[in-house]
C-alpha cells in the first residue's frame, strides 16, 4: 500500500521535490527495484480477457512476461536493473497482512458472484483484488533474471528498505518502487513508474528526498511522524485525519508523541486514535529496518550475459512463450548490457555543494512559490463559494 496521499502532499508543498521525465533519461544508471511490487503489478497489468496470462497447461505466466519484457525495456534504455526481494514481513505488518488477506478472501467471494451475475467491469475489479504474489512467482522470477543475466538479491525484511541502502551508499543510482514508503527509509531518491509498460505513457518520477524535506520544513523523523498519521502499511490510520490535517498537526505540534496528547486532551474529541496504535513500533521500523550494510557479501552484485539456451529452455519449451520474440530478446540483452557498461559523466564530477546565499535564493524562491499556491488555491475557492452563492439566471 505504502503511504496514502504523500505524493500529492509533496507535489503540493515541495514540488521542486518531483521531476518528471522519460525513460531514457536515465541511461547508464544503476537502479535497485523493489522486485515484489514490480511482480505485483505484472500480475495485474499483464492480462488477456480480463485474465492473467497462462500457458497451454494453465499455469500463469504473466509475471514471466512482465518480467521479460519490461526488464528487457529497461536494458534497452541503458538502465542496469538490480532486482531486491522481500524477506519475512516485520511483525507490526503482520496485523495489516492479516486484514489484506481477510479482504482478499472477501474479493474472492465477490469475483465468483460478479462472474455469475455481474459486468466485465466487476469482474476485472475483483479479480485485481485477488491477486497476491506467492513464493512460487517469486522462485519463477528468480530463475529467469539468473538466466537473463540480470542479478537480484534477498532482503531479510522489506526489499524498499534494502534498495535504500543501496541508493543512500551510492551503489546505485535510486531505488525504484511504486510505493512512496521507500522515502521513509531514507533513499535519496526514489523513482516510480519505471516497471510500467511503454503503452502507459507513464512519466518517470524522480522524487528527491532533500528537497522534499527543505519544502516541508520538516526534518526526517517529523516526516516519518507525517507518513504514519497518512497512513502506513503498520498501522491502521486515525479516522477523520485526512492529509491537511496530518500536515496541519505536524507541523503544530512537531512530533507524534504531542500529536496524540493533544488528540487525547482535546475536549472536543474530534479525532480518536485506534485502540491498538503502536505508532513509537511504526517509527522504529523506518528509522532501524532490518537491512544488510551495503559492504555485506549478499550485497554483491554483476550483471552477466545472458543464457541464450537457458532462456529458450525455460521461457519457450517450458512456459510456452514464442521464440522468435524470446531470441530477440535475449539478443537485445547481450547487446545493450554491454552498451550499459559506458558510465554516465555524472559519475566522475561531484556535484558542487551551494553556498548560504544560494540556499537562501532557493528557499525564497520556493517560499514565493507555495504562497502562490495558496493564493491560487484561496481565490478559486472565493470564486467558486461566489458563483454558487449568486442567483441562477444572474449574469
Amino acid at each position: 500500500m505504502g503511504i496514502k496521499n504523500l505524493f500529492s502532499v509533496i507535489s503540493e508543498e515541495a514540488p521542486d521535490a518531483v521531476k518528471t521525465g522519460e525513460i531514457k533519461n536515465h541511461f547508464g544508471r544503476k537502479v535497485a527495484i523493489d522486485a515484489s511490487m514490480s511482480i505485483y503489478s505484472f500480475l495485474i497489468a499483464v492480462r488477456s480477457d480480463g485474465q492473467q496470462l497462462m500457458n497451454e497447461t494453465g499455469e500463469t505466466t504473466s509475471h514471466l512476461m512482465g518480467m521479460f519484457y519490461r526488464t528487457l525495456r529497461m536494458v534497452d534504455n541503458g538502465i542496469k536493473p538490480l532486482y531486491v526481494f522481500d524477506g519475512a514481513p516485520p511483525k507490526l505488518k503482520s496485523g495489516e497482512l492479516a486484514k489484506r488477506f481477510a479482504r482478499r478472501g472477501e474479493a474472492t467471494e465477490a469475483h465468483e458472484e460478479a462472474k455469475e451475475t455481474g459486468t466485465a467491469e466487476d469482474v476485472e475489479k475483483f479479480s485485481r483484488r485477488t491477486v497476491r504474489v506467492t513464493r512460487e512467482h517469486n522462485a519463477e522470477c528468480k530463475k529467469l533474471l539468473s538466466l537473463m543475466g540480470i542479478p537480484y538479491i534477498d532482503a531479510p525484511t522489506e526489499a524498499e528498505a534494502q534498495c535504500a541502502v543501496l541508493a543512500r551508499a551510492g551503489k546505485v543510482y535510486a531505488a525504484a518502487s511504486e510505493d512512496m514508503d521507500t522515502l521513509c527509509f531514507e533513499t535519496p531518491i526514489l523513482l516510480r513508474h519505471l516497471t510500467f509498460s511503454e503503452q502507459r505513457k507513464e512519466p518517470i518520477q524522480e522524487i528527491h528526498l532533500s528537497r522534499a524535506l527543505e519544502g516541508l520544513g520538516m526534518d526526517r523523523k517529523q516526516f516519518i511522524d507525517l507518513c504514519i498519521l497518512l497512513g502506513c502499511d503498520y498501522l491502521e490510520p486515525i479516522p477523520k485525519v485526512g492529509p491537511n490535517t496530518a500536515l496541519k498537526l505536524i507541523r503544530e505540534h512537531g512530533t507524534l508523541e504531542k500529536v496524540v496528547d493533544f488528540i487525547q486532551n482535546d475536549p472536543k474529541k474530534k479525532y480518536v486514535i485506534p485502540d491498538d496504535w503502536p505508532y513509537q513500533d511504526a517509527r522504529e521500523l523506518f528509522l532501524n529496518p532490518d537491512v544488510r550494510d551495503s559492504d555485506h557479501p549478499d550485497c554483491d552484485f554483476k550483471w552477466e550475459a545472458p543464457n541464450i539456451e537457458g532462456l529458450i529452455q525455460y521461457l519457450v519449451t517450458e512456459k510456452g512463450f514464442n521464440e522468435d520474440r524470446v531470441r530477440s530478446g535475449a539478443a537485445r540483452l547481450q547487446k545493450n548490457l554491454k552498451t550499459a557498461q559506458q558510465s554516465r559523466l555524472e559519475g566522475f564530477f561531484k556535484p558542487v555543494a551551494r553556498t548560504d546565499a544560494e540556499k537562501a535564493n532557493l528557499k525564497r524562491k520556493h517560499d514565493e512559490k507555495i504562497q502562490e499556491q495558496k493564493k491560487r488555491k484561496k481565490d478559486e475557492a472565493k470564486a467558486k463559494k461566489e458563483a454558487k452563492a449568486r442567483p441562477r439566471g444572474a449574469g
